[in-house]
């Protein structure tokens, strides 16, 4: 048996929603020919095939979720009981062959996504009741799940109708800031930057930008990775900014790589290009990754103070509200004045209070200073 697995499709992604497949049982492909397209935490990506060879069968269905190290499909192989298992096969779990030969090695799928602990009797009443016993939280011991877990779903979606899974961008949204609440201890610290020196024709994300340039040279902390469990940290010369980018299907953070050295122009394109790939669901997966640190500019939408929250393994995540005009105490006088709101989250397992208040220090100077 030749089974090709869900590929690792990046850092951190453990699995991918299956979108449309371009193959099916019976067809005869060539390396490289697309094989399936699949929804990822993070893009839309196509999936070619490692080899040339005959599809025995494929796993899933569109809308299904595929976890990192699960078969994805089989080719025929050379073996004359063929037949015999390529039937088996479309009626067992993945996790119960012993014998796979993996096209692409990648690990096995951690058992918890394809356990779903239900006695024979309780899937049967599950099946009566038309509830989706994947849907279905069991409070029994280790998870098992009781006929009143089962009635109380049914119930629910009687009263209030259907509810709808997790896929995607969201999916992996719950699981990262879950992973995030649980770990990072996150401090958040706010300001007001007062634009008084602003141009009415001022790019105000680009000049988030260079500020976060000038904190992160003033601080370099702040632009780290922290592993926790090893206790050690990483302090990054290269500042990647991670930008989030609010799109119908969720919330896409790719990143702006190398701002330091890039012209205001260059810095503009490049976030026209990541916004305009984030809308399509086109970003490629390594303009996902390894962000140093992330900014929030979800000032351009509504909102002043916020707790932005942190993505390990960074440690600091930057908010901007929206700029308003205020009355402001300047040389002596009342003068109204545009006023940024800005928002700071750090996490103080490594950063101190006190070099969070310089970055932001840091970052009021840069951004209250004439422009470039």
């Amino acid at each position: 048996m030749k089974f090709f697995k869900l590929p690792d499709l990046g850092e951190g992604l453990q699995e991918a929603e299956i979108i449309e497949w371009n193959v099916a049982a019976g067809d005869t492909v060539s390396t490289d020919q697309l094989l399936v397209t699949v929804e990822t935490a993070k893009a839309i990506v196509e999936i070619p095939s490692p080899q040339a060879g005959v599809i025995a069968a494929t796993f899933g269905k569109p809308g299904d979720i595929v976890h990192l190290g699960e078969p994805l499909l089989e080719f025929v192989s050379d073996e004359a009981d063929n037949a015999t298992v390529v039937g088996e096969l479309q009626t067992t779990s993945a996790a119960q062959n012993t014998d796979e030969h993996f096209i692409i090695g990648s690990p096995k799928a951690p058992g918890q996504h394809q356990a779903i602990r239900a006695t024979p009797a309780i899937r049967a009443l599950a099946e009566r009741l038309k509830v989706d016993i994947s849907k279905v939280s069991g409070s029994g011991k280790q998870g098992l799940i009781k006929a009143e877990d089962v009635e109380r779903v049914a119930r629910l979606e009687s009263e209030k109708g259907p509810s709808t899974p997790l896929k995607g961008v969201r999916r992996f949204m719950s699981l990262t800031m879950s992973q995030s609440h649980a770990e990072v201890v996150a401090v958040t610290i706010n300001d007001d930057a007062r634009l008084a020196n602003w141009s009415k024709k001022e790019d105000a994300t680009v000049r988030l930008l260079r500020a976060i340039v000038a904190a992160c040279q003033a601080e370099p902390l702040l632009n780290s990775w922290f592993d926790a469990e090893a206790m050690t940290y990483r302090s990054l010369a290269t500042i990647d900014v991670g930008m989030a980018v609010d799109t119908p299907g969720g919330l896409f953070v790719p990143v702006l790589r190398d701002v330091a050295s890039r012209s205001d122009k260059d810095l503009r394109s490049g976030l026209n290009r990541l916004k305009k790939d984030a809308l399509k669901r086109r970003i490629p997966v390594n303009e996902m990754q390894k962000p140093t640190i992330t900014l929030s500019n979800f000032g351009t939408i509504a909102g002043r103070y916020a707790n932005p929250v942190i993505v390990l393994p960074t440690v600091a995540i930057l908010a901007a509200g929206v700029i308003r005009d205020e009355v402001c105490a300047f040389k002596g006088k009342a003068k109204v004045l545009p006023v940024m709101p800005l928002s700071l989250s750090f996490d103080h397992r490594l950063i101190t209070g006190g070099e969070a208040a310089r970055f932001m220090a840091a970052l009021k100077d840069s951004l209250e200073g004439k422009p470039y």
